[in-house]
């Protein structure tokens, strides 16, 4: 029988169990960023917004079955429009307000938006986006009332828990991104176990405040962060961003008793000269993912309290979510827990069969149990082939390269599917191909991940120009340039090398694994052209 719990029921109820406890806190380095008010949002203040915007929604004709598109970055707004949508079974497409004209014409035309609320500044941009693909939404800023949904008025529901929540879009190996379709089980589910899990990461009753850096438009703050705190009446503090140079000030400041991490951050804080109030804080234990195994119990050391690696994906959701939450944790060795008895597991060779004792393999996972799925993304929007290949044989297929040692813990590897990880942000790579193979000049590009120290993986492309030439690092600068003004400054080329050919099959398509030696070997004879300062945030 489904739930006719929602992500908006159990804010409610939980506002009603605790109205003067705090929900949300807008530090004053992140007021000033977004030019709002530093404050203290309690739990009875965020329910009367919610149902102000509820109201007025609805009026509009708001109802069951439209999407509504938020770019709103991390702040109140995108969590008041999100729970008043909820209410009304109005599933949102969150928008990482780093996309560009090309990427949000895909996404508004791809999920069918009804309308989008944004910030003023991309206005005009997302009206430009929506008329590109015949979509005359709706558009409005996050103070003014929503028109009409393009499309006609619904009915508004309740909903439950099996409704389309939101829909997240991710990058994948075939150049779009997908649009990973999340009910509101998977949402409330990520609530249940993060304040059910219990070893390390604990969550208490009363006074827990969460401290993320994450964007709010990801999985990871969206339905972890967000939802832990709900499901247990916390308080959370969303940041605009990591800061290394104040991050510490924050974490004070917050009196954060835990934090949300990605494994860049933990390098860039030990880069830092020690000081006497490394461990003037009230953390308990920081929850994230990529921690250089090198500097991970140096830190835990420095700074007082355990980093916690654990396993997810946006399609898995909390369902197929592993933690090393217990210990001993195996720091220092890409440990992230073995799996608990509602999440089974299994681990492939290249020839599809189960590999055995630690020989690496892929991860496949599903829920233990009668239903496989409980907890997962739905499917893939538009893309049941997709959403089968991923299923086959009633297993989840990762593609992330794992072995387990002889305890069953379970240790990270490598990623099979062809994806750069860079500060956290999944790149496709044949999106980058897509859109650098339309410039004038380029007659053909290749894209790999190339290791960075600070990063991760940075982006790195093999270009063969259209008149054969090898122009040197200023033809290399104007596609980079020309690059930013077409997709998300994170996903342009760190890394160009113009060069006379690429590795290809048979068939001309890229090979993959011989593109990563070529890059390898193009780097250390010294043929790229750095073009990471070039990368940064459109302001």
């Amino acid at each position: 029988m489904t739930s006719t719990e929602t992500v908006y029921s159990r804010f409610r109820d939980q506002t009603r169990a605790r109205p003067d406890a705090s929900f949300l806190e807008v530090l004053a380095e992140t007021a000033a960023i977004y030019d709002i008010p530093a404050e203290a949002i309690f739990y009875r203040a965020m329910l009367e917004r919610v149902d102000a915007r509820r109201a007025k929604l609805q009026a509009a004709g708001y109802g069951e079955g439209h999407r509504v598109g938020l770019l709103l970055q991390n702040r109140p707004a995108f969590l008041e429009a999100w729970f008043a949508l909820n209410s009304l079974g109005v599933s949102v497409v969150p928008i990482n307000p780093d996309l560009r004209s090309s990427e949000l014409e895909y996404i508004i035309g791809h999920s069918e938006m009804s309308a989008a609320i944004v910030l003023g500044d991309r206005f005009a941009e997302i009206e430009a986006a929506a008329a590109t693909v015949g979509r005359a939404i709706s558009v409005s800023t996050p103070d003014a009332d929503l028109g009409a949904p393009f499309g006609g008025s619904r009915a508004a529901v309740d909903g439950d828990a099996a409704t389309e929540c939101a829909l997240l879009y991710t990058s994948g190996t075939t150049g779009r991104p997908k649009g990973c379709v999340l009910p509101n089980e998977y949402f409330l589910y990520s609530g249940d176990w993060y304040r059910d899990v219990g070893g390390i990461v604990s969550l208490r009753s009363e006074g827990e405040r969460m401290l993320t850096p994450l964007p709010v438009f990801h999985m990871n703050a969206m339905a972890v962060s967000v939802m832990a705190m709900v499901s247990v009446g916390g308080c959370l503090i969303m940041l605009d961003r990591f800061h290394p140079r104040s991050w510490w000030d924050q974490v004070r400041e917050s009196r954060a008793t835990c934090l949300h991490y990605l494994g860049v951050m933990p390098s860039m804080l030990m880069s830092a000269p020690p000081s006497e109030r490394d461990r003037n804080h009230q953390v308990r234990f920081g929850f994230g993912a990529g921690v250089d195994k090198q500097l991970h119990a140096p830190f835990e050391e420095r700074f007082g309290f355990p980093l916690i690696e654990a396993w997810a994906m946006t399609e898995t959701g909390s369902g197929g979510c592993i933690g090393a939450t217990d210990e001993p944790r195996k720091i220092g060795t890409s440990c992230f827990g073995r799996p608990s008895g509602v999440v089974a597991i299994r681990i492939l060779g290249d020839d599809g069969a189960d590999v055995e004792g630690d020989t690496p393999g892929e991860l496949l996972v599903r829920r233990a149990g009668e239903n496989p799925r409980f907890g997962f993304f739905r499917e893939y929007l538009k893309d049941p082939q997709a959403t089968a290949e991923a299923w086959a044989d009633g297993w989840f297929h990762t593609g992330d390269i794992v072995s387990r040692d002889a305890d069953g813990d379970l240790h990270f590897i490598d990623r099979k599917k062809n994806v750069i990880r860079r500060s956290g942000e999944n790149i496709a790579a044949v999106e980058v191909e897509t859109v650098l193979n339309r410039h004038p000049l380029v007659r053909q590009a290749a894209v790999a991940a190339t290791p960075d120290e600070i990063r991760g993986e940075e982006v790195a492309a093999l270009i063969i120009m259209a008149d054969g030439s090898s122009a040197g690092a200023g033809a290399a600068k104007d596609i980079a340039r020309w690059a930013l003004e077409r997709m998300a400054y994170y996903k342009v080329p760190g890394w160009i090398a113009l060069v006379d050919k690429l590795p290809l099959t048979a068939t001309e398509k890229i090979q993959r694994a011989g593109l990563k030696t070529v890059v390898a070997e193009t780097m250390a004879q010294g043929d790229f052209h750095d073009l990471r300062a070039l990368k940064k945030r459109q302001t």
